[in-house]
């Protein structure tokens, strides 16, 4: 994968696109088409946000948006990646990039993870002296627990939050304001808009998808958003995360965030099912000791009762897409 991705950057005239899948966490996988210029595009204003370019570690798979952009970055910035899977542990794959990169050891090196990932980093005390090594951490791939970048703080890890699809080459905006060239915007009923020199071409096979989604140079997302008076994104969750439970609106980001602030929960997702009483059931997946009647109480402590979760459903951890994102499918299944 480093080395297509290598002539298909040196190329000097304009090659083809790159087609990358989404993760069909919530259904069937989508085929986006993304021009070299997007690409490009992201890799530049990445740079310019972060302050610097250098060796990049690859910790995500090479498949996905995310991990293509490891790689991009870091073959632009010169540097061949370093790819955790050919390592027996992080650490020993970040002392290969020492062996391997710059003499600038401390302003070189840079790394994207996902929330579980810096999770378990955290607590292995190897890997976090090796995640010190890191001028930035970028997070993206799924909602961020505050308390876990209070964490990493903490402990001398700099993180930046990212938000972003494949639709939009990867991440497109850090820690809720957009790269350079980025427009957000949202219409009438909160759902967020993007537009900007990192938008794809389209949907391979899907025109009609692509049609209803890429609209007069704006990207049309999923996902329900606000914007502050200085700009900065809060992405509230997926359109269709607002179910409709016994006639109410329930948004389940919000639950599943109060959820997160139990001192019994370690993970949680929530979703709603369908059911035959009250049209869509919400149910709270969780790693931890929580109960369903203290769950309903917690959750009712600050927001209406409507909104706490009819069913939980305890598990050891939450199941995930090699991606780092939740499997909302399976969750499903164990509904």
């Amino acid at each position: 994968m480093v080395s297509s991705l290598a002539g298909w950057l040196a190329d000097p005239v304009e090659p083809g696109p790159l087609v990358i899948e989404t993760s069909g966490s919530t259904g069937a996988p989508k085929r986006v088409v993304l021009a070299r210029s997007a690409v490009l595009a992201s890799v530049h204003a990445t740079e310019r946000r972060l302050q610097g370019s250098g060796q990049w570690l690859l910790a995500l798979p090479a498949s996905y948006v995310a991990g293509v952009q490891v790689i991009c970055r870091s073959l632009v910035a010169g540097h061949e990646p370093v790819l955790l899977e050919e390592h027996g542990s992080f650490a020993e794959a970040v002392a290969a990039m020492a062996a391997t990169g710059s003499t600038d050891r401390e302003t070189n090196r840079f790394v994207s993870l996902v929330p579980t990932q810096l999770h378990r980093m955290l607590d292995t005390p190897a890997d976090l002296g090796a995640l010190r090594a890191f001028r930035t951490v970028l997070l993206g791939g799924g909602p961020i627990d505050p308390s876990l970048r209070a964490r990493a703080d903490e402990a001398g890890v700099r993180v930046v939050a990212t938000y972003g699809s494949a639709e939009t080459a990867g991440g497109c905006v850090y820690d809720g304001y957009p790269l350079d060239g980025v427009a957000l915007a949202t219409d009438p009923g909160g759902r967020l808009r993007i537009s900007g020199p990192t938008l794809f071409e389209g949907y391979d096979g899907d025109p009609a998808l692509t049609a209803e989604v890429l609209v007069d140079g704006w990207f049309l997302t999923s996902d329900a958003a606000r914007l502050d008076e200085d700009g900065r994104l809060q992405v509230l969750g997926r359109i269709d995360d607002v179910v409709v439970s016994g006639g109410v609106n329930v948004p389940t980001p919000a639950v599943a965030d109060r959820l997160r602030e139990h001192p019994d929960v370690h993970a949680v997702e929530v979703l709603g099912v369908p059911d035959d009483e009250w049209g869509t059931r919400v149910v709270a997946f969780v790693v931890g000791e929580l109960t369903l009647d203290r769950a309903r109480t917690w959750v009712a402590e600050k927001h209406p009762r409507s909104w706490a979760p009819r069913d939980l459903v305890r598990l050891d951890e939450i199941p995930m897409l090699d991606n780092g994102k939740p499997d909302r499918l399976r969750l499903r299944t164990l509904a």
